[in-house]
C-alpha cells in the first residue's frame, strides 16, 4: 500500500529545510514527509471530507476525464478543476493531459499519514 507521508512546519521551517538539502547539508531519510503545509488549517482544507471523499471517487472509479468526474460526483468541472490543481500541487492527485485538451485525474497514493510534531 502506497502512503504520502505529509508534515506540518512554518514557512520559515519549510524553506530553511529546502535550503539545507539544496546545498547538501541536509538528506532527507526515507521516512521524511514528502509533502509540506504551513498549518493544521490548510491542511484541513485541502483534506476536507469533501475532498477527501473526491479522492476516493477518483481511487475507486478511475474517471477517463474532468466532465466525467463531475458527472459522478454532481460537481461542476470547473470547480473539480480548481480543486484538482490545489491537490496537484501537494501531490495529492495526478492529472494526466492528453493533446486534446482532456484531463484524466489519477489518486497515486491509498492512504495519506500525517507527521504533526507538537514542538518545532
Amino acid at each position: 500500500m502506497k502512503t504520502l507521508k505529509i508534515g506540518i512546519a512554518s514557512y520559515e521551517t519549510i524553506k530553511a529545510r529546502t535550503l539545507a538539502i539544496a546545498r547538501g547539508q541536509l538528506r532527507p531519510k526515507a521516512h521524511d514527509p514528502k509533502v509540506w503545509f504551513t498549518s493544521t488549517e490548510s491542511f484541513a482544507k485541502v483534506l476536507s471530507n469533501k475532498n477527501r471523499a473526491l479522492l476516493a471517487v477518483i481511487a475507486a472509479t478511475h474517471p477517463a476525464s474532468l466532465q466525467e468526474l463531475a458527472e459522478r460526483t454532481g460537481r461542476k468541472a470547473s470547480n473539480l478543476s480548481r480543486t484538482l490543481k490545489t491537490m496537484e500541487h501537494y501531490g495529492l492527485v495526478l492529472l494526466h493531459r492528453s493533446e486534446r485538451g482532456r484531463v484524466r485525474p489519477e489518486v497515486p497514493y491509498q492512504s495519506i499519514s500525517l507527521e504533526l510534531p507538537f514542538t518545532a
